[in-house]
């Protein structure tokens, strides 16, 4: 037997121009579930990198601020969208409010250490809703991606047993096309889904990070928005050491 033809085997663009209108639906929804999954993974990619750079860039110059007033005209100055800038601001913003109006509003009653602790719950839980946003879609395409591709799988085998019992005949070329574009189903189903479900580990290890890191460093601010006390050089690597520190909520001492 003659060897076929490179040229003339039948291709992808073959296998698609011989779906129905369910099959082009279905590959149109993998299409967009892709073009969201990477656009995604390139965005919240660059995000990640510049906040962390911002973010270590800060730390470094809150750290070797001579004053805490230094720090607050440099907030006010560069208007900060990272994690650590943006709670230090509003966290030296509570406190300044709650010196100056105390309790005459509902919301600064307490002392002043339960309003700094609410104020700065707050201001972790508006950056955690940042850092996770998107990935609620990516963990929706890596869940949903596979049987979506097996449900196009199962409407191309349908489409083989629809074409054998037409022809009475199971052939190669009665069955091929159909056959070819099940198995294309599945694997545009995975590779689909892989990138989601890789990404959104990866995204979701980084964000825990951060959020630990996040953590230790509200418990050094809090400490010194209430005591007014400085921290030696030692205390500095607190913010690096989130994993052994305990949660803002379980500090003794604040409600």
């Amino acid at each position: 037997m003659n060897p076929i033809n490179q040229a003339e085997a039948p291709g992808i663009a073959h296998f698609f121009s011989q779906t129905d209108t369910v099959g082009k639906l279905i590959i149109a929804a993998m299409l967009v579930m892709s073009v969201a999954t990477w656009y995604l993974i390139i965005t919240k990619s660059l995000q990640i990198i510049a906040m962390k750079r911002r973010s270590a860039k800060f730390l470094e110059s809150f750290w070797d601020a001579p004053s805490l007033d230094t720090v607050a005209t440099r907030l006010e100055n560069d208007h900060p969208d990272e994690p650590f800038a943006h709670l230090a601001y509003h966290g030296i913003v509570a406190a300044r409010h709650h010196a100056r109006h105390g309790g005459n509003k509902l919301g600064d009653t307490g002392s002043a250490a339960d309003f700094l602790t609410r104020s700065m719950r707050r201001v972790i839980d508006e950056d955690t809703a940042k850092l996770e946003s998107g990935l609620s879609i990516l963990a929706s395409v890596g869940s949903t991606a596979p049987f979506v591709g097996l449900f196009g799988t199962v409407w191309g085998v349908y489409h083989a047993l629809v074409a054998i019992g037409m022809s009475g005949q199971g052939t190669l070329d009665k069955v091929a096309g159909p056959v070819g574009e099940a198995l294309i189903m599945t694997a545009a189903g995975l590779a689909v889904a892989i990138p989601a479900v890789l990404a959104y580990n990866a995204f979701t290890r980084s964000n825990r990070m951060v959020l630990s890191q996040l953590d230790a460093y509200a418990h050094d601010l809090f400490a010194f928005l209430t005591t007014g006390s400085h921290f030696s050089g030692a205390d500095k690597s607190l913010t690096l050491r989130a994993a052994k520190v305990m949660p803002m909520t379980q500090q003794p001492g604040v409600a």
